[in-house]
């Protein structure tokens, strides 16, 4: 499929060639055809405010619909108007609608727990690259859902282990860039931070990081691709981050000291995920930090093709990580129960001593 796009065309010619490890697993495969089209029928620089995007990688508080037709919720609003005489609860329905209210308690718990200490997340505030239709702002710094869920998964860090030594960040599937973004803009962090992901959101991400640090900055695939070897210690000289395609994981050489993961390892099947696992521990990490769904993501399905063919569940990364330890978890706090009654867990592990 050819696009607008000469990287992200680079990127999906050559995902043609990979072993299949590293490539779009079911829910994948479906999402990524649609994306791709939703990205060619508009514009890069608008990626937050379509429509699928935010469904499958810009995640958001309110509903979809909300701001595909926000009318319909300004009637709903205007009739409560009429019912009741305490106009605070006007305020309240509207912070409910456009998600407000939930970010708000987010930041709260944010605000609660930091402990000022690397990872710090206490000054960082989220670009408006992408034109996001759902950014709150609380104290005069900018927040997504995104951002909020990262900065509270690495305060469940810092609440449970001494990340005093972290530096080094590595990710699998980072969306369009947050943790990056976070990690990047403190210069307390003193971070060298890497992405791997599959085309086309790997593609957006590297646009992302490019436009929010600038193009000298950030290796993308075009200039990796070629590379035997990915020596961390010595890119780490010239760029501040590493966006590269899933596929260049295997060339990575050197040592990372945190490992993440939010959500995405849930999208793939079991195999795929035990093999980028193996090549995780290789990097060594002190710490990894999981978001999945304790119960599982949904099979996939005729009626629901946004699924997987065999979920992963949060005890299975016990057995995908022989060296390590799980020695802290979260669903309530850091974490999130949906209203259904699913766990999206915080996992720690942490490196076993010999």
């Amino acid at each position: 499929m050819q696009t607008k796009y000469p990287l992200l065309n680079l990127m999906l010619g050559d995902m043609e060639k990979q072993d299949i490890l590293f490539k779009p697993t079911s829910f994948w495969e479906h999402g990524s055809s649609l994306l791709i089209k939703e990205l060619e029928k508009n514009h890069i620089k608008d990626f937050r405010n379509l429509t699928l995007t935010r469904s499958f990688f810009v995640p958001g508080y309110t509903a979809p619909e909300y701001y595909a037709d926000q009318s319909k919720y300004d009637f709903l609003i205007d009739e409560f108007n009429k019912l009741v005489t305490d106009k605070r609860f006007i305020t309240r329905i509207t912070r409910t609608f456009n998600g407000y209210t939930s970010a708000y308690n987010d930041f709260r718990v944010l605000k609660a727990s930091n402990i000022e200490k690397k990872p710090f997340t206490s000054l960082s505030s989220e670009s408006t690259i992408g034109n996001p239709v759902e950014q709150q702002k609380f104290e005069n710094r900018n927040f997504s859902r995104s951002f909020l869920n990262y900065s509270l998964g690495l305060n469940f860090l810092k609440q449970n282990v001494d990340t005093s030594e972290i530096s080094t960040v590595m990710e699998i599937g980072g969306g369009f860039g947050t943790l990056g973004e976070i990690l990047l803009k403190d210069e307390r962090n003193d971070a060298f931070y890497i992405n791997a992901d599959i085309p086309p959101v790997g593609f957006v991400s590297s646009y992302y990081l490019q436009e929010v640090f600038g193009k000298e900055n950030i290796a993308t695939y075009n200039e990796t691709k070629d590379f035997k070897t990915l020596d961390i210690e010595d890119l780490k000289e010239k760029y501040q981050a590493l966006n590269i395609c899933s596929w260049e994981i295997p060339k990575l050489k050197g040592k990372i000291d945190l490992f993440v993961n939010f959500i995405s390892f849930q999208e793939m099947e079991p195999e795929v995920v035990k093999n980028y696992c193996t090549y995780i521990e290789r990097l060594q990490p002190q710490y990894i930090l999981l978001r999945n769904m304790l119960e599982g993501k949904r099979i996939q399905s005729e009626d629901f093709l946004s699924g997987v063919k065999e979920p992963i569940l949060g005890d299975d990364y016990n057995s995908f990580l022989p060296n390590y330890e799980l020695v802290a978890s979260d669903s309530e706090v850091f974490g999130f129960i949906t209203e259904d009654g699913f766990h999206s867990q915080l996992r720690i592990y942490q490196l076993k001593i010999n």
